[in-house]
């Protein structure tokens, strides 16, 4: 009688030791996706900074009026390459974003400078880079929910809490981007 006593405790050892390991490891794998998918973001991010010099000096000629908006793409594609932590980066990418589209709606009063081959081979680059972007970020939303739930749910939250692990954030635009972009002349 005793022996089943301390197989049926064996038992129940292994299946927590089992189900601890495989929370332990999920909420792991779930954090490391999501800086995975924060790393890709910030790839495209770094792309698209990359590019805006060569799309300042293909706008220059055409833009000679339109000086303070070139500073400002200038200046937040500085803010974007200088930018420290995740929020600083999404903050700044989202300046850079406003930035371009801000630049794209001025190009199309310049008919020369829409006609231009660098300012389209540029656009195209920047609509994919825009595309890579919002994959990105649809990506690490996705992986953020499976995360968050983990560690939401029991058993998972009793495991959070051990490892001192909290909720993530999601990537969300602001109510300035769900804005259309208006520019006076």
């Amino acid at each position: 009688m005793s022996w089943i006593i301390l197989l049926i405790i064996a038992i129940i050892i292994v299946l927590l030791v089992l189900i601890s390991v495989y929370y332990i490891n999920r909420i792991i794998v779930f954090s490391n996706r999501i800086d995975n998918a924060w790393a890709q973001i910030d790839v495209q991010l770094k792309k698209r900074a990359d590019l805006v010099p060569n799309l300042v000096e293909t706008v220059k000629g055409y833009m000679k009026h339109e000086q303070k908006a070139i500073e400002t793409v200038t200046k937040a594609r500085e803010r974007m390459l200088s930018a420290g932590g995740v929020e600083d980066k999404i903050k700044a990418g989202r300046e850079l974003a406003a930035a371009l589209k801000t630049i794209f709606a001025i190009a199309e009063n310049y008919p020369n400078l829409k006609a231009s081959e660098n300012f389209k081979l540029l656009q195209e680059q920047l609509d994919g880079i825009e595309s890579k972007i919002a994959y990105a970020r649809q990506f690490y939303n996705d992986s953020t929910l499976s995360y968050n739930n983990t560690i939401s749910t029991i058993p998972g939250r009793w495991f959070a809490g051990a490892m001192h692990r909290v909720k993530r954030p999601y990537f969300e635009i602001t109510e300035e981007e769900r804005a259309p972009v208006r520019v006076s002349f």
